[in-house]
C-alpha cells in the first residue's frame, strides 16, 4: 500500500462517534437538517447546531460549509450539499467531485488533521452508489496527493455493504 493509501480508511460505523476532527453532513440546501445522517449529526449536535446553520441561508450543490461541531466529539462539521441525480448529464458528477475536494480543503484552512465522509448523494438524492464511490475515492486521492491536510480520512459507510463497495473501489 502507498503512504497515500495509508491515509484513507473504510469504517462501518456512527460517523458521529468517529474520533476525528471534523466530519462531512450530506446536508440538504438549507442547512437545517433532514433525514438519514443529515438528521443523525444535527440530533447529536444538538440545538445550537441548528440555531447557527438558520441565518447562513443555506448552500447550493456543490458547496460546503464549515461550522463547528457544538456536543460532537469532533471540532467541526463540514455540510455538503450533494446533488440530486437526474441521470447524470446536469453537472451531477462535477458537483459531487466538488464536494470531496472542498471538505478536504477546508482541514487545511483550519489545520484539521482528521476528516469523515458519509456517502455523499447516495440516499434520498439517488446518485447511483457505485459512480458515488468512485468519484468520491478519485477526488479524496486527488486531494490528499496534493496537501499534507488531512492527513487521514474515513469513509464511514451506513452498512457493510457499502463499506464493501468503497475497500473494492480503493483496492483498484
Amino acid at each position: 500500500m502507498s503512504s497515500l493509501e495509508n491515509r484513507i480508511e473504510v469504517l462501518h460505523a456512527d460517523i458521529t462517534t468517529l474520533d476525528v476532527d471534523a466530519i462531512v453532513n450530506a446536508a440538504n440546501a438549507s442547512l437545517c437538517g433532514g433525514g438519514g445522517v443529515d438528521g443523525a449529526i444535527h440530533r447529536a449536535a444538538g440545538p445550537d447546531l441548528l440555531a447557527h446553520c438558520r441565518p447562513l441561508g443555506g448552500s447550493r450543490p456543490g458547496e460546503v460549509t464549515f461550522t463547528p461541531a457544538f456536543d460532537l466529539p469532533m471540532k467541526a462539521i463540514h455540510h455538503a450539499v450533494g446533488p440530486v441525480w437526474r441521470g447524470g448529464n446536469r453537472g451531477e458528477p462535477d458537483l459531487l467531485r466538488r464536494c470531496y475536494l472542498q471538505a478536504c480543503a477546508l482541514c487545511a484552512q483550519h489545520d484539521l488533521a482528521s476528516l469523515a465522509f458519509p456517502a455523499i448523494s447516495t440516499g434520498a438524492y439517488r446518485f447511483p452508489r457505485k459512480q458515488a464511490t468512485r468519484i468520491a475515492v478519485q477526488a479524496v486521492r486527488e486531494a490528499l496527493a496534493a496537501a499534507s491536510q488531512p492527513a487521514r480520512v474515513v469513509f464511514c459507510c451506513f452498512s457493510e455493504s457499502d463499506a464493501a463497495l468503497y475497500r473494492t473501489t480503493l483496492a483498484r
